[in-house]
């Protein structure tokens, strides 16, 4: 009988949560939701020197903003749950608080004659690997060096047995086999065979602080936690011979996992991993949400700079994968319905900043002018404007949306139907503001000023186009010429929906201030 799908996705808490690895949530949600299975949230925190406080609760939130919401390990309201219930018989989800039980695991393995302890100190191991090194050969803590080094294996029994008890700095090791071939498969990459001569005994628990290495962790809560499929990061693909031998040697083969090792985000340019550096220099943020450091330093978030979170997850599926046809837009339930991992890439994604505004100005066209509305309002009061109806920065919003690409570009692209221009484009004064033209358009003012009949758009637009070419006079000087007094440039919305939309009467304020000051 087939398993239920049941995937994770296991960040450290040592800062924020790169795009990178919100795409692995996703890939790893939407492999889920497809089959009918869970997404479960494992904090994998047993690396307690690089842990940083408020990296848990980053990650968090920043999942749920995307909407990669949990079936287990973590709720929709960002809180880990600790201890086993109905709905989380897995519990508890951080590796620090399942701490108890992998030294058990770890000592199976050396009972079993997988591992060995080791009690080599870091000096010990930095003098073998300078000595190596100066002979010409690179270390590897391995089947070459093992039995010249300090650990149960080349130490009399009575020795190591004393060391266990009186020395706090020992580690487990696995043993890896000699001249071994592995034979994997990875669902992108397909078979892949590593010889085991090539590999060192890789460290699985430290007494030091009673916590295992990820290669340990991991393997025992994927076993536990039942999980059937494996979709991580290239880079620890390298440690995936360890993992089927581990899984040999605990007798796990046929509950095995299958595994999946997506490829790298690319910088803009395809020549390495994508950065926060890169991001820095370049202008575009590399995180979900901004992030300070301990120094106070603040890198930039996507929330922030304005992105929608499902343009962000759009564009983030579509970085190592395809749908097979031409469409780019996907809601996160149309993402489910597509995705499969047989269409992810094995090259690295390459990012592009310009893309990713695309995405965001294809989700603020599709929005509403009312949800758009709402999410004005308050970058309206940010600067202090008041006293506009809903109704007009509705108006407004309907006539500038096909415009931006963010909400905050609403403020840059009309700010002045909402406050009257003080200062006005150089360039644009000197072209435009000559005397025969603001004469005409001055003359024109006063044609706007008298129409008698209702005052919109619709009513004014083609009769004072009328007017200007009836009278013989150059439209396009004409026309930016006036927007120039109303704008403050001479780009911007056409003069009947500025006039219509501020009134007569600020309309005539605004002629007014520039016949004072020119």
């Amino acid at each position: 009988m087939a398993r239920k799908t049941r995937v994770r996705f296991a960040p450290s808490p040592t800062g924020p949560l790169h795009m990178g690895g919100v795409r692995t949530a996703l890939y790893n949600y939407l492999f889920a939701k497809k089959r009918g299975g869970d997404f479960i949230i494992r904090i994998e925190d047993t690396d307690s020197q690089r842990f940083v406080p408020g990296a848990e609760k980053y990650i968090i939130e920043a999942l749920n903003w995307c909407g990669i919401v949990p079936d287990e390990g973590v709720d929709a309201a960002g809180n880990v749950v600790e201890t086993a219930s109905e709905r989380h018989p897995h519990a508890p989800y951080r590796q620090s608080q399942r701490k108890p039980i992998y030294r058990q695991y770890a000592e199976q393995l050396v009972a079993d004659g997988y591992a060995y302890y080791a009690f080599d100190t870091a000096e010990e191991l930095g003098a073998k690997r300078a000595e190596m090194e100066a002979q010409g050969q690179t270390f590897i803590y391995g089947l070459s060096t093992r039995m010249g080094l300090r650990n149960s294996l080349s130490l009399p029994e009575a020795e190591w047995k004393d060391l266990l008890e009186t020395r706090t700095d020992w580690t487990i090791r696995f043993k890896m086999p000699e001249n071994r071939v592995v034979k994997m498969d990875d669902l992108i990459r397909g078979h892949v065979e590593v010889n085991t001569d090539t590999l060192d005994d890789k460290v699985l628990w430290k007494r030091a602080d009673e916590l295992p290495t990820y290669h340990l962790a991991n393997i025992v809560d994927d076993h536990l936690m039942e999980i059937t499929e494996v979709i991580r990061g290239e880079e620890w693909l390298p440690s995936l011979p360890l993992h089927y031998l581990l899984y040999e040697a605990f007798g796990w083969t046929d509950t095995q996992p299958r595994f999946a090792h997506l490829s790298l985000l690319l910088k803009p340019d395809g020549k390495g991993k994508l950065s926060k550096r890169d991001g820095d220099r370049l202008g575009f943020p590399v995180f979900p949400l901004q992030w300070v450091n301990a120094e106070g330093e603040v890198s930039r978030g996507y929330r922030e700079d304005g992105y929608f979170p499902e343009a962000f997850v759009n564009l983030l599926a579509m970085l190592g994968w395809n749908p097979g046809n031409d469409q780019e837009l996907f809601t996160l339930e149309e993402l489910v319905e597509a995705f499969s991992l047989e269409r992810v890439v094995k090259s690295g994604a390459r990012f592009n900043a310009d893309k990713a505004k695309w995405f965001n100005k294809e989700y603020l066209r599709k929005k509403s002018v009312s949800e758009l509305t709402d999410l004005y309002m308050p970058v309206l009061e940010s600067k202090g404007i008041t006293g506009f109806s809903r109704e007009y920065v509705e108006r407004v919003v309907a006539l500038i949306q096909e415009r931006a690409t963010f909400v905050a570009d609403f403020w840059d692209i009309a700010s002045y139907l909402f406050v009257a221009p003080s200062t006005f484009v150089e360039k644009d004064a000197a072209k435009f503001w000559k005397e025969e033209n603001y004469t005409l358009a001055l003359k024109v003012a006063d044609f706007i000023l008298g129409f008698e009949g209702e005052f919109t758009k619709e009513n004014l637009e083609g009769p004072l186009e009328e007017y200007i070419r009836s009278n013989e006079w150059p439209m396009g000087k004409v026309m930016n010429c006036l927007r120039l007094a109303l704008v403050g440039a001479s780009s911007g919305l056409g003069i009947a929906d500025i006039v219509t939309l501020i009134g007569k009467e600020e309309f005539a304020r605004r002629i007014e201030y520039i016949k004072n000051t020119l």
